[in-house]
């Protein structure tokens, strides 16, 4: 397999979901602006997404694609057919009676999650409701969580990166053409949860049909529950979502801090971050699928020096891609925000507040993005337990800059604190790689190091040039110029930073590398 090919398979995919979402973020933003009920909305939907990640996609995925990959390559079709049987199931009744709970513990749920809605007496309720009607969508996105893995191990990349485009398109056609008619036209962004979900699940079943492995939820879960190797998935999942859950539980508390800030401090945070997703989506979330299974199978098959070849392949790409990402999010952030966002109820404080907070991520975003390359080289060896013990490390430390930086930075050191403590994270995740002999680096990397950080820092003298001299939030009268200086300098920006490499003898070659 194409490494390289791969990632721009994923990668291609995942832009469209980006651009799909970028302009669902803009839509939202016109409509809505950063108000009490944008605040409100994005409470009742980071909930959902919380128990997604804790309980079903992210440690999911982490226990259940090296076992699904060891399956598939020792023990055939049959088996590995029928343990994609049981696992839905399991899957399926568990998140199931979850969302049940969920429904009706609402406002408990809430409270815990951004106590200081309460302030505001339309938001909670409005965060209530919709955390109610949103609740379901853990079912559908934890099976399609589910589907991508089995697809990816395939190998067949295009259909699980596609599939978060249709949850945009949901949104999209719900604020421009169902909220208009609704007395509260929040809650169709709402429903436009569910119908995404929906959608995410059902664009892969043709890809499973093809492979045979259409997952048949049955209706015994606890037979389904005794297969040895749901055993072994569940086993691992116990680690993974305490890991996974410590991560959540630091949102957790950012999220209620950002609700005790003041109005639209949450929606300035969660502008933000789909701007910071948008490298760590097309970099960290892209490279962490294609080498897992890769690197899964390079533990099978016990060839070592092939799975620090792989990590070595991704730790590179990563560092070419998300250096000049870093620098545009901390200097190019207020034209990024204002080129995006400032149009209808988004004003030109709004732009500024969500621009110090994109800075803040700048700092941070090479950490963000490598743990997903260098947490996979646990995962594949089925050890979840060292990335776990990080994880609390870093909670902690999180914490601690919290208290540090938010009374200097307000909500934009919630976004510095993360940051940090991702740099942090992938720092521990890289030394004990290093020390247990699972990564080698290859020769190369200090002048590698030296090219990138000459390239980059060109690319932030000419990023803050153009940030300070031009009005960026006075351009809101003249959209179309601002839409066009953009476009002109981030092809400026990408030609000169690649350029600069080139100029200093950087090998593209290297690159191009097949995986096993």
């Amino acid at each position: 397999m194409n490494l390289f090919r791969a990632l721009l398979t994923v990668s291609g995919f995942t832009l469209l979901s980006r651009v799909t979402g970028l302009a669902r973020e803009t839509l939202i933003a016109r409509a809505f602006g950063a108000s009490q009920y944008t605040d409100a909305f994005y409470v009742a939907f980071r909930i959902p997404n919380l128990l997604r990640r804790i309980s079903a996609e992210g440690a999911f995925s982490q226990a259940f694609v090296p076992i699904l990959a060891e399956f598939k390559n020792q023990q055939g079709h049959d088996a590995t057919k029928a343990l994609v049987d049981a696992t839905s199931t399991v899957l399926a009744w568990v998140l199931a009676v979850l969302s049940v709970l969920g429904i009706f513990g609402a406002s408990f749920v809430v409270f815990v999650v951004a106590s200081g809605l309460r302030a505001d007496g339309q938001a909670y309720p409005l965060a209530v409701s919709m955390t109610r009607i949103m609740f379901p969508y853990i079912v559908f996105i934890s099976l399609t969580s589910l589907a991508s893995g089995v697809l990816n191990t395939y190998k067949n990349f295009s259909l699980p990166a596609f599939a978060p485009v249709l949850l945009n398109v949901a949104f999209i056609v719900a604020a421009v053409f169902v909220a208009p008619h609704l007395q509260k036209p929040v809650y169709a962004l709402a429903w436009a949860v569910i119908a995404g979900g929906v959608l995410q699940f059902l664009v892969q079943l043709p890809g499973l049909k093809k492979i045979d492995m259409l997952p048949r939820i049955g209706l015994n879960p606890l037979k389904a529950l005794a297969h040895r190797g749901v055993k072994r998935v569940l086993s691992k999942m116990v680690p993974a979502m305490f890991a996974v859950s410590v991560a959540q539980i630091s949102l957790i508390i950012n999220t209620n801090i950002a609700s005790r800030i003041g109005p639209g401090a949450v929606s300035w945070i969660n502008y933000a971050d789909r701007l910071m997703e948008f490298p760590t989506a097309l970099l960290g979330v892209a490279l962490g699928t294609i080498l897992l299974p890769s690197l899964s199978k390079a533990h099978v098959d016990a060839d070592p020096h092939e799975y620090s070849s792989l990590l070595d392949w991704g730790l590179r790409v990563t560092f070419l891609l998300a250096a000049p990402s870093a620098v545009a999010l901390f200097f190019f952030a207020e034209p990024l925000t204002a080129t995006l966002f400032h149009y209808g109820k988004f004003d030109a404080n709004a732009v500024v507040m969500v621009g110090r907070a994109l800075s803040a991520y700048g700092v941070g975003l090479i950490g963000l993005i490598l743990i997903k390359i260098l947490a996979p080289g646990f995962y594949a060896k089925q050890d979840i337990k060292t990335p776990v013990k990080i994880a609390v490390a870093v909670l902690i430390a999180t914490q601690i800059s919290n208290y540090i930086f938010v009374p200097i930075f307000a909500h934009a050191g919630l976004t510095l604190s993360i940051g940090l403590g991702s740099c942090m994270n992938a720092g521990l995740l890289f030394f004990m790689l290093r020390r247990r002999g699972i990564y080698m680096p290859s020769r190369g990397w200090t002048v590698f190091f030296a090219q990138l950080i000459g390239a980059c820092l060109v690319l932030a003298g000419t990023m803050h040039w153009f940030a300070i001299n031009f009005d960026w939030i006075g351009l809101h009268s003249e959209p179309l110029a601002r839409i066009a200086l953009l476009g002109a300098c981030l092809v400026l920006f990408a030609a000169l930073y690649f350029g600069m490499l080139w100029l200093m003898g950087f090998k593209y070659a290297y690159f191009r590398r097949r995986a096993k």
